[in-house]
């Protein structure tokens, strides 16, 4: 059997670069140097980015300082899998049995003489793939995957190595050891040996392969032994194709197009019941779905929703409702008169799931469903009354002040873009967390013995003892009164944002501090004065 890869390079760039046009966040041309990043790490650059002098492994400064306009991309596996997913469609179409190997690399058996010889088959698949905006897209073929994935690794854009029947051990043997950090599984192994190989004086294949099968399996371990099996040509190949998933989408098409959102969803009920009970057949459930909405044959409305258990046909009309209505206000189309258009006529409104997971783990106990159950169906009913956004839960996210650290999502949605929590964040105060935060903190006022007010010098020492507080809380008659300070502890000092304030305005730290009336407070000192943040209650 004969293998085709395909072998698409950088594709965590390619794939950032795709998210980036398709929410709109920003344009960027195919040829922007850009990179991924992991832990201020580059891990991916494309050509753009190498030509300018980035490296795999740099630290981030180091890479913008080569490279000023170096777009930056978090590392997201589950994007490069997502955006991969079309590739291998693609392939499908014109080959089944594609076997994915990691995002950007497929293989499958070569189709020989059906599409004309080898060649053709790859000038192709190049087409196809370019069609669907892949344009860095190279292939190789060989008797085996190993060879197929360097052959590739070796021929030019849109374009294709083909190693002839019987030659692989000639072309492995010819490449430099440094192949083996790149190899299908090779990664931390593959980086280890080949520089092994390289310090013991054999820079290609075929010099490793020369050595002995007997001193190979006692020097280099399993690893090495399956290295030097594909260097003599004769690994076997075993390709795990994968099964193509079914069409479980639906779609409804409205002819004249409607242009109310509450015409919409009365006529996308029949739609709705139809693409769970499609799921409900497999035995599935949709936790994600995406919706889109189409005007004039152009997709003008897009959002994928979360379910907190599991969607309903009811949970989809209500998004149907909601996606409309914010297309609607944003368009500036939105008025009491006319209360229900959106931006276009509907003409087409599609589901597509993104996330299904098994029904079982979504049916109901034996004696029906819990207290959560019936707390999360209410709360979707009280947001379908006033709202998506209106419903929103508390999360925790990274930061130094007890405000910074909490946010809100709205209800049934992942939270993104959180600051991480396992982050040092220097001048945090340690716990317990306050239980009372002010979404407007009250001015305050801490002063010594002498009465004069207490501050925090430029190195972070106070210039004097508190002695005695007081909070301008309106709704508090007892703090606004003068209170002796039974103990305190302090300060945590904080300079942020300093290469952007001006006079020290970024500077501030935070005292707890226990009145003798036995109630604690989280003070903040700064430089226009003190403020209460937070109450210990």
């Amino acid at each position: 059997m004969r293998v085709l890869v395909a072998w698409c390079p950088d594709w965590s760039v390619t794939a950032g670069m795709f998210e980036l046009a398709e929410t709109g966040e920003a344009q960027h041309p195919a040829s922007q140097p850009a990179a991924v990043l992991a832990n201020n790490i580059v891990e991916v650059c494309n050509g753009a980015a190498r030509a300018e002098g980035v490296r795999r492994g740099q630290r981030r400064r180091d890479a913008q300082s080569r490279c000023p306009e170096l777009v930056l991309l978090p590392a997201n596996p589950e994007r490069d899998v997502r955006y991969f997913e079309p590739v291998l469609a693609t392939v499908e179409d014109l080959r089944p049995g594609v076997a994915p190997i990691r995002p950007g690399l497929l293989a499958v058996s070569a189709p020989g003489r059906y599409f004309g010889g080898e060649p053709h088959a790859a000038a192709l698949l190049s087409q196809h793939l370019v069609d669907a905006g892949v344009w860095d897209c190279r292939f190789g073929v060989a008797d085996d995957l190993f060879t197929a994935e360097q052959a590739a690794r070796q021929a030019p854009v849109q374009d294709c190595v083909v190693v002839s029947p019987g030659a692989s051990a000639a072309f492995i043997q010819a490449l430099p050891v440094r192949v083996l950090a790149d190899t299908v599984d090779g990664g931390a192994e593959g980086r280890e040996l080949a520089d092994l190989l390289r310090r013991l004086g054999l820079p290609t294949l075929g010099d490793f392969a020369r050595l002995s099968r007997a001193e190979v399996s006692n020097r280099f371990g399993a690893f090495g032994l399956s290295v030097w099996q594909r260097a003599q040509g004769g690994a076997p190949t075993r390709l795990g194709s994968r099964e193509p998933p079914p069409e479980l989408a639906c779609e409804i098409g409205f002819e004249p197009p409607l242009e109310s959102a509450e015409a919409v969803c009365f006529s996308v009920r029949t739609t709705a019941e139809r693409f769970v009970a499609g799921l409900a057949e497999r035995q599935l459930v949709a936790v994600a779905v995406r919706i889109e909405a189409e005007a004039d044959g152009v997709v003008m409305s897009a959002r994928t929703w979360l379910h907190p258990r599991c969607f309903t046909s009811r949970d989809l009309i209500d998004r149907v409702h909601w996606q409309l209505q914010a297309g609607m206000a944003s368009s500036g189309l939105r008025s009491r008169r006319d209360a229900g258009a959106v931006s276009a006529p509907v003409e087409r409104v599609r589901f597509l799931p993104e996330t299904v997971e098994p029904a079982s783990a979504h049916a109901e106990g034996l004696w029906g469903g819990g207290a959560d159950e019936q707390v999360t169906r209410g709360v979707a009913r009280v947001q379908a009354m006033i709202g998506f956004d209106a419903v929103r839960t508390p999360v925790l996210q990274g930061g130094r002040s007890v405000a910074d650290r909490q946010s809100t999502v709205a209800w049934g949605e992942r939270p993104v873009g959180l600051r991480p929590l396992d982050r040092p964040w220097p001048g945090r105060i340690p716990g317990p967390a306050p239980s009372r935060v002010f979404a407007v903190p009250p001015a305050a006022e801490v002063v010594d013995e002498a009465g004069r007010s207490v501050t925090v010098t430029e190195r972070g020492a106070v210039t004097g003892e508190p002695w005695r507080y007081r909070i301008d809380a309106a709704a508090d008659v007892a703090a606004r009164r003068w209170t002796p300070v039974a103990s305190w502890a302090g300060p945590w000092p904080v300079d942020d944002a300093w290469w952007v304030s001006e006079g020290g305005a970024g500077r501030s730290a935070r005292f707890q501090v226990v009145g003798v009336d036995g109630r604690a407070w989280l003070l903040v000192w700064r430089a226009t004065g003190w403020e209460a943040e937070a109450g210990y209650d």
